[in-house]
């Protein structure tokens, strides 16, 4: 049975790294390759949480050291974030910050208000500029 145990804890040290780091670049570098547009939203937007999640994680570190479960909640958000089946990262990325902020980003630099101050036009030519137009999406 120590055996047994053994082997589970290795595994769940290492289940970790593969789901969050090696299968995502894995991912990545098979999306960068394809001609396909929805897997490379799928893992930019992985990388932009996966990135947001380490950067909470490290201002963070000494409360979540009390959570014993951290690591397990953390691994399993990760691994809905990358599967395929459920392309959660897209998922967020489409419901949430598409929807809620570059969508009030439009919004407020098309109304005449904000439209008088330079600060309000370098505002809208950024967003513009970071924001995809219809027929744009190939990359070169």
């Amino acid at each position: 049975m120590g055996h047994f145990w053994t082997l589970i804890c290795h595994l769940h040290t290492l289940a970790g790294p593969v789901t969050m780091l090696l299968y995502p670049l894995y991912a990545s570098v098979v999306a960068i390759e394809t001609t396909d547009k929805l897997d490379d939203e799928q893992w930019l937007a992985y990388w932009i949480f996966y990135s947001f999640l380490t950067l909470v994680e490290m201002v963070l570190q000494h409360v979540l050291e009390w959570i014993p479960i951290w690591y397990d909640v953390k691994l399993i958000f990760v691994a809905w974030l990358v599967l395929p089946h459920f392309r959660g990262a897209a998922f967020i990325y489409n419901k949430f910050v598409r929807e809620r902020i570059i969508k009030r980003y439009r919004e407020s630099s098309s109304s005449p208000q904000h439209n008088k101050s330079p600060k309000a036009k370098s505002k809208t030519k950024f967003v513009d500029f970071i924001t995809p137009k219809k027929g744009e999406h190939e990359a070169y």
